[in-house]
């Protein structure tokens, strides 16, 4: 993870968006009062909310989890 503040963040962005989707950076911003952010790919953000749905579904997580459990025994 980068961490950078917000004056280094506007001073460098291009750079640092060409970090996050090419090299699957993810950057955290500092900000004063707490109120930081983090910038991710497009790609990596739709991934963690995949795997929030499918771990939401006891039904889904099974079946993944019997799935991968038939792969290994390949």
């Amino acid at each position: 993870m980068i961490t950078v503040n917000d004056s280094g963040l506007k001073k460098d962005m291009r750079h640092l968006m060409d970090k996050v989707t090419d090299d699957y950076e993810v950057i955290k911003v500092t900000r004063r009062n707490d109120r930081n952010v983090i910038i991710m790919s497009e790609k990596e953000y739709n991934n963690i909310l995949e795997n929030v749905y499918i771990r939401a579904n006891k039904a889904n997580y099974d079946w993944l989890m019997e799935s991968l459990a038939q792969l290994e025994k390949i």
